[in-house]
C-alpha cells in the first residue's frame, strides 16, 4: 500500500530548494534579458551584404580593415558622432543612397579629415549564403551624386571610363595593371585632384571649401577591389595620401543604421553608475533574503469572538479585570488548590475544613514541604493587588506539586 503523504508535506507543495531555484533561475533570466537588450545594437556583426565596414562581402570594406589591422594600424569602427575625437584622424563615410542629412551633416563637419566614399554598386544579397552578394547593378550617375549636400553637387560632375586605367598619385602609378571595370572620375570647379588617372582626371578630389575629399569609384577600396595585390596595394597608398591617416583611420558605420542608441540601462550598466547597481542589486538581494527568513508560515486567521467555555472564561476575566477584582480571586483559588490536593492523597471526605487543612499540613512537613498551606491562605486572604495574587497563586502551585509530587 502506498503511505499517504503527511499533512505537512501536502500543504507545502514544493521543497523549498525548488522554489529558491526556480527565483534564481528567473532573477537570472531577467538580468541576461536587460543586459543583452542594452548591447543588443554593439552584437549585430553587422555582415548583411552593404557597403560599409562592417561588411564582408564584395561591396563591404570589412577586407581593407582587415589589412589594415593586420599592418598594425590604428582603425576604429564608428557607431556614433564623434564629435569630442580628436582632429588627427581620418574619417571614412560610405553613406548610402537615401541618406539622412543631418547625421552625414554632422560627421563632416566634425573635427576629423573626411573621405566621403560614393556609392556604385546596386547589391542583392545571397539567400544561400548570409553576407554575400550577387547581382551587381551600377547605380545611376545622379543617384550616386545624392549622397553629397547641395552646394558640393552643384559643382561636380562624375564621368565613368570605360575599360581599365592605371591611377596614377603624384606622377607615380599605383595601380598599375589592375583592372578597375568602369573607372569613374570626378571634375568641377572649386576642386582639387588628388588622386587621378591615367588622363589626369581626379578619383579622389578635394573640395577646397569645406576641406572633404571624396572618392569617385568605390572599388579601389571595397572588398571588391582586394582580389588583387596591385589593388590592395593601390588602397593603402591612396589612403596614406590623405591628411589625418598616419594617426589612425575611422570607418563610420551609423550612417548605414549600426548605432550605439543611448539608453538608461545601458548607462547604469558602465562607471561610473555601475557601483550604484551593484549596490542596488546587493541591497534587493538582502530584503529578498530578509524576506525569506524573517517571517513564519501564514497564521490562520482566528475568529474575533470565541465560541463555548472559553468565550465564557474570557468574558468573565475580561469583566474582572475591568472591575479591578483580580485580587479577590486569591482566596477561591487557595481553596481550590487544596481541594486538589486532598483529592491526590486521598484525603476522607467527611474532614471539616480546619481538620482537612490540619492533615494538609502534617502531611506537607513530613514531605518537607517550604509552606504549610494555613499561612499562604492567609496571605490570599490578605492580598489587595493583582501582584499579590500573582505571588500567592505560585506560592499555592508549588505547595502543590511538592505534596502531589508532580502528580495530579
Amino acid at each position: 500500500m502506498t503511505q499517504p503523504a503527511s499533512p505537512d508535506t501536502a500543504a507545502r507543495g514544493f521543497k523549498p530548494g525548488v522554489v529558491l531555484a526556480l527565483i534564481l533561475a528567473a532573477v537570472f533570466s531577467l538580468s541576461a534579458i536587460g543586459v543583452l537588450g542594452a548591447y543588443a545594437p554593439e552584437l549585430d556583426k553587422g555582415d548583411d551584404g552593404g557597403d560599409h565596414a562592417l561588411s564582408r562581402s564584395a561591396v563591404g570594406y570589412g577586407g581593407l580593415v582587415s589589412l589594415l589591422r593586420e599592418m598594425d594600424r590604428p582603425v576604429l569602427l564608428s557607431r556614433g558622432a564623434l564629435g569630442g575625437a580628436r582632429g588627427d584622424g581620418l574619417l571614412v563615410l560610405t553613406p548610402p543612397l537615401g541618406r539622412e542629412e543631418e547625421a552625414l551633416d554632422r560627421l563632416l563637419y566634425g573635427p576629423s579629415q573626411v573621405l566621403v566614399v560614393l556609392p556604385k554598386w546596386n547589391a542583392q544579397g545571397d539567400p544561400a549564403r548570409r553576407g554575400w552578394v550577387r547581382g551587381l547593378d551600377e547605380v545611376e550617375i545622379a543617384d550616386s551624386l545624392s549622397v553629397l549636400p547641395d552646394y558640393m553637387r552643384d559643382t561636380l560632375a562624375l564621368a565613368r571610363r570605360e575599360g581599365t586605367s592605371d591611377i596614377r598619385l603624384e606622377g607615380r602609378a599605383i595601380a598599375e595593371g589592375a583592372p578597375v571595370e568602369g573607372l569613374r572620375t570626378l571634375s568641377g570647379e572649386g576642386w582639387t585632384p588628388v588622386v587621378v588617372d591615367a588622363r589626369g582626371e581626379a578619383v579622389v578630389a578635394l573640395h577646397e571649401s569645406s576641406g572633404v575629399h571624396v572618392l569617385a569609384d568605390p572599388d579601389l577600396l571595397n572588398t571588391r577591389g582586394m582580389d588583387d595585390p596591385r589593388k590592395a596595394r593601390a588602397a593603402m597608398a591612396l589612403i596614406d595620401e590623405l591628411p589625418g591617416a598616419e594617426a589612425g583611420v575611422m570607418f563610420d558605420v551609423s550612417l548605414h543604421g549600426f548605432t550605439r542608441p543611448r539608453s538608461v540601462l545601458r548607462l547604469m550598466l558602465e562607471p561610473p553608475l555601475l557601483g550604484f547597481t551593484l549596490c542596488l542589486a546587493f541591497a534587493v538581494g538582502l530584503v529578498g533574503w530578509q524576506a525569506a527568513i524573517r517571517f513564519a508560515p501564514h497564521a490562520h486567521a482566528r475568529r474575533a469572538v470565541a465560541l463555548g467555555k472559553k468565550a465564557l472564561a474570557d468574558n468573565t476575566a475580561a469583566l474582572v479585570r475591568l472591575a479591578r477584582r483580580e485580587h479577590r480571586m486569591a482566596s477561591p483559588y487557595a481553596r481550590l488548590m487544596r481541594a486538589q490536593a486532598a483529592r491526590a492523597v486521598a484525603a476522607p471526605s467527611r474532614l471539616s475544613e480546619d481538620e482537612l487543612t490540619a492533615l494538609l499540613d502534617r502531611l506537607a512537613a513530613r514531605k518537607g514541604a517550604a509552606r504549610p498551606y494555613d499561612a499562604m491562605a492567609a496571605e490570599a486572604d490578605k492580598a489587595r493587588s493583582a501582584s499579590d495574587l500573582i505571588a500567592v497563586a505560585r506560592a499555592l502551585n508549588r505547595w502543590k506539586l511538592e505534596m502531589t509530587r508532580g502528580h495530579e
